[in-house]
Parts: structure tokens; sequence; C-alpha cells
């Protein structure tokens, strides 16, 4: 597993908000608990656990098709479905991954494979549901598309890693681990699952964050109620740059990332 490295395996999705950028400052606190079982709440495209390539890991996500990619990925995924980047293809292949939606079939290969294709060909990397639970990004634009129809290459490394979909809060914590918690930001677009992720459910996790003993790192878009939060809570708060850029009514600024730390050691968080 040492082999594997973050150039070798990239993450087999397009993700919005993915956090590629962030490892090497992980990996600077992360050097000092490889030993230590990863836990990611809200796992999503998998940068951060690609990145550091733990031994163990617990990675949640509140989205089950995500989920049920990983977990087909663990067993090995091969697509036999025609993937291109054609709008009437896609809409086909949305509708008949929300048939599977409405039918119960979601936790199937076949599902997984379209939610690989519709993730890399839909609109900006977006995972959205509406309160149906049917996804309804719209077709992307991109001039090119790479597709990859064979996933074996992830398989071997799944298999020390588990994947499980529900609430944070059902995530056993054991002694040795490690959590990094990157849930749905503070932002006004939550709908990245149905139900969606309110602010009682961002004070909820903050709180639950807090209660934990292990080494804890925290990341959100930093709106002042999110600083104002993990501070009251008694974490070690940053903000930094991140390389993506605020864009709605035209605004191009970068954007602000909080990093809110917990049990971690006075030099651990110098190095970020």
């Amino acid at each position: 597993m040492a082999m594997i490295n973050s150039e070798q395996l990239k993450p087999p999705l397009k993700w919005a908000g993915g956090k590629r950028w962030l490892v090497p400052k992980l990996r600077l606190i992360w050097q000092d608990y490889q030993d230590y079982q990863l836990i990611e709440p809200f796992c999503g495209g998998l940068a951060i656990a690609l990145g550091l390539v733990p031994q163990k890991a617990i990675l949640n996500d509140v989205n089950f098709h995500l989920i049920n990619f990983y977990q087909q990925l663990k067993k090995g995924l091969k697509s036999s479905i025609l993937m291109a980047n054609d709008a009437d293809l896609y809409y086909q292949c949305r509708d008949r991954f929300n048939e599977l939606i409405e039918n119960n079939q979601s936790e199937t290969q076949e599902a997984a494979i379209l939610f690989y294709y519709l993730n890399r060909t839909g609109f900006n990397g977006l995972c959205r549901f509406n309160s149906q639970g049917k996804f309804n990004v719209p077709f992307g634009r991109y001039r090119s598309i790479n597709y990859r129809d064979d996933f074996f290459a992830y398989k071997k490394l799944f298999q020390a890693w588990q994947f499980q979909w529900g609430d944070f809060e059902k995530i056993p914590v054991a002694d040795h681990s490690f959590i990094y918690a990157d849930p749905p930001y503070d932002v006004e677009f939550r709908q990245y699952a149905a139900g969606g992720f309110s602010w009682a459910d961002q004070e909820r996790l903050a709180t639950w964050l807090a209660a934990q003993t292990a080494p804890t790192i925290a990341s959100n878009q930093a709106t002042p109620r999110i600083l104002d939060l993990y501070q009251s809570l008694g974490f070690t708060v940053t903000t930094l740059s991140a390389p993506r850029r605020i864009a709605c009514n035209g605004d191009r600024t970068p954007a602000k990332e909080m990093l809110a730390f917990r049990n971690l050691a006075a030099k651990d968080l110098l190095n970020t």
C-alpha cells in the first residue's frame, strides 16, 4: 500500500469542492498519525483518503449513490455501457438512473456505472438531487472527457477501507482514530443528498466533533457563523484562501476556507 500515492491513483470522480489542494497541508500533520484509522464523515470525492493513503479507514457519506459507487469499486467494477460526451445519451442515462432510484435498484453495479457517467458528463461535477431524491444535474459543456471503463486499480487499496452510508453520529470512533470532516458548505446550495444539510446539522456536527477525543480537523467555508461556531466549541481556528473562487453575481474573489483543529499537538498546528 505504501507504493500507492495520490499521483498514481487519483479521485475517480469530478467533485465540486474537492480537497486535493489541501492534501499537502494535511499530509504534514498526518505523518505523525500514519498508523491511525482515518475517519471521514463526509468522504466526498476521496481526495483526502487517496492523498493520505491510510492503512485503515472508515469513509462515510450522506450520499448513498456515492457510497454504492465506492463499494462497487471495492468489488472490482468494470463498465459495459456506452459513455460519450453527448447530450441525448446523457439524458437517457439520467432517466435510467432515476428509474433505478424509483425502483429501489440503486445498490447495483448498473447504478454505480451510471452515477460515474453522469458525474463525469454533467454540469461542473455537481451532485444534486431534487426533493423526490431524483438526480437533476443538467448536461455539462466540456470539450472532451476522459472516461474509465475499468476501475480495477482501486480494488486492492479499497480492501483495507470501510465504506458506509448514513449519519455521521453513527460512525464508531475507536481508539487511534484520526477524524477529518468536510461537510457540505454553509452556503445556500446544500441539496447534495435528499434532505439537504441544514444549519442545525452544521451545529450538530460541530458539537459531535467537539465531543471526540481523537485528533480532529474540520473544514468549511469561512462564513462568520461557521467561524463563531467552531471557536465557541474550543477549536483552534484558522482561515486560508482556497483555489476556487466565489462566482455568485459575477464576484470572482478567492473563497475563504476555514480549518478547525482539536486534540492536536502545538507542533502539528505549526505545520499548517
